[in-house]
């Protein structure tokens, strides 16, 4: 049994979002929880919501045990770029890739 939360739309790019999911992935709940409670980086916020809504998920739907629960899977997929474009010198633009980010998070209980 596995119970699974996305955040789709995420205005941070999957790069960083990946570096706080290499953290947490892997580990038990409580732990993932308290490692991102401590992380400074501002997708650790977002990561951390969307652990507390697969948590929720596995409690409410799935009747599983939230001490025996693990991260088995967590990943980020690209989402879809904004292009805006900021002028430069002698009538040039330069052009800005604002990214988003589909971030998944799959919590399994360990047997």
């Amino acid at each position: 049994m596995e119970a699974k939360a996305i955040a789709r739309y995420v205005r941070m790019s999957s790069m960083k979002v990946g570096v706080v999911l290499n953290l947490v992935r892997g580990k038990n709940v409580n732990e993932a929880f308290a490692i991102l409670k401590y992380t400074p980086r501002d997708a650790a916020v977002v990561v951390n919501k969307v652990l507390k809504s697969a948590v929720a998920n596995a409690e409410n739907n799935l009747d599983l045990d939230k001490d025996n629960l693990y991260v088995s899977e967590a990943y980020a997929c690209e989402g879809p770029t904004l292009k805006r474009f900021q002028p430069h010198a002698q009538g040039r633009a330069f052009r800005i890739n604002k990214r988003s980010s589909h971030i998944t998070l799959v919590v399994k209980e360990r047997e």
